[in-house]
């Protein structure tokens, strides 16, 4: 193995000056989170449930707007490398007009039909309740949510990285102090429970949308042009970009259906299984923070250099990616097994639940490797290199014909106690490690879109 990429400064600085901040903003993200659900979880198991369940709708939702926003910024991105500013503009227009579109439906699932969404994963009645009282005021929120998500990720793509940090951090703090004021009724606040954490929640979102704006502006970056000239673009640039940017979305949506269903399955075996797994995801979430800042940072440089004509540079960059990420996958698994013990005592949990943490870590850690393999190549390579469609057959086969069926058998015909379903899901990241592999080293995944006129 080739490690001498490791004294090559300037290709370290480069990766690290987008990885860190993408990293330090997952990384608060993932940490305010956890204290979403250990502040929550001090209500008992059913209000962790009923938190969990309630934002996978809104998981479902942002995987769309991160599959639509992130197809499209392959083109900011090769746009950038070009040093073309006015394409970029109306990339940042299409990706508004369907975000907020997807927006709009997920809004109208949240706000009238919560029963029905959360029906899908449990028929507790106590954490539809709950759940229902929540995403009727987080879903509210999800235009706002849709727009800075548009913006957050072109801005990536063309290395504005410290404006997104900034307005994401503050919110996230702000939704946080809010959310513990109005769950607990501290400060003169009424004590609302599961409802003060989603007004926190929206609240959060909002400002973090009004942020990124005044920023822009007032910092007067490349996007800060009158926003209806994002919306000057013709029929024809409009359906080339769909066609790379739709797969992704779709791709999106069948992989957050999947994870939808592990968790409707994971929640069938009982309240206090999807607890759980509520609990080793924000665990998991913090540990990928890393993983997101490198798997984001090579998709920016991989897009760049396609741009600029550098395919071999490209593919050298992705190869230095998997390296670093497994390393660190490695030695985030190893201290979440040591550690795991402590995350445990952090919830009100019962006996079982207990159980269910600890081994469920256990397995998250051993098999988080696998994990980065998939995302740097996913998101480095495929999607930074255009080849969605190669990508959206990945994931369904390998969700869709490994992963469901495996959690389905283990669940329902096996009755298998949740961590080993969850140890039998990640076969599905097994079977990936081959096919993402080949694909990376067959090198047929770059492909340089804009080298035609933009109307």
């Amino acid at each position: 193995m080739n490690l001498s990429f490791l004294r090559d400064r300037a290709f370290l600085r480069e990766l690290l000056v987008i990885a860190i901040p993408i990293s330090f903003q997952q990384l608060i993200t993932a940490s305010l989170n956890m204290i979403d659900v250990i502040m929550v979880g001090q209500l008992g198991e059913t209000a962790i449930a009923a938190l969990g369940l309630s934002n996978q709708v809104f998981f479902v939702f942002i995987l769309i707007l991160f599959g639509t926003t992130s197809g499209m910024a392959i083109f900011t991105a090769q746009y950038w490398g070009k040093h073309e500013i006015e394409p970029i503009r109306k990339v940042l227009g299409m990706s508004l007009i369907v975000s907020i579109s997807v927006a709009i439906l997920f809004s109208i699932v949240a706000v009238l039909l919560p029963e029905t969404a959360l029906g899908f994963y449990t028929r507790d009645a106590a954490v539809i309740e709950l759940g229902s009282s929540y995403l009727r005021i987080v879903g509210f929120s999800y235009i706002p949510v849709a727009v800075a998500t548009a913006y957050i990720a072109v801005m990536r793509s063309i290395q504005l990285i410290r404006i997104t940090v900034i307005a994401t951090v503050s919110a996230l703090v702000f939704k946080t102090i809010l959310g513990y004021g109005l769950i607990f009724g501290i400060g003169g606040l009424p004590a609302l429970g599961v409802r003060g954490a989603a007004i926190g929640t929206a609240a959060g979102w909002t400002l973090e949308l009004a942020l990124l704006l005044v920023l822009v502006y007032a910092q007067r970056t490349p996007l800060a042009a009158n926003p209806l000239t994002f919306f000057r673009f013709d029929r024809a640039f409009f359906i080339r970009v769909l066609k790379t940017a739709m797969p992704a979305m779709a791709n999106e949506l069948f992989w957050s259906l999947g994870i939808t269903t592990y968790n409707a399955i994971y929640a069938h075996i009982g309240t206090d299984a999807i607890a759980a797994i509520n609990v080793n995801a924000t665990i998991e979430e913090l540990g990928f923070v890393v993983f997101i800042g490198l798997g984001n940072a090579c998709a920016v440089l991989v897009g760049n250099r396609i741009g600029a004509g550098q395919r071999e540079e490209a593919h050298e960059i992705v190869r230095r990616a998997i390296i670093l990420g497994v390393f660190f996958a490695l030695s985030v698994g190893a201290l979440v097994t040591f550690l795991r013990d402590i995350v445990v005592g952090l919830y009100e949990l019962s006996p079982g639940g207990v159980n269910n943490v600890r081994w469920l870590l256990t397995v998250m850690a051993a098999t988080l490797w696998l994990r980065m393999f998939n995302f740097t190549v996913f998101i480095g390579a495929l999607r930074a290199g255009g080849d969605t469609r190669f990508a959206l057959l990945m994931e369904i086969c390998s969700i869709w014909l490994i992963g469901v069926p495996a959690a389905y058998v283990g669940a329902f015909v096996l009755h298998l106690p949740v961590y080993l379903v969850y140890l039998m899901v990640m076969l599905e990241e097994l079977a990936k490690v081959f096919v993402s592999g080949w694909r990376y080293r067959s090198r047929r995944w770059a492909h340089d879109l804009v080298n035609l006129s933009v109307g």
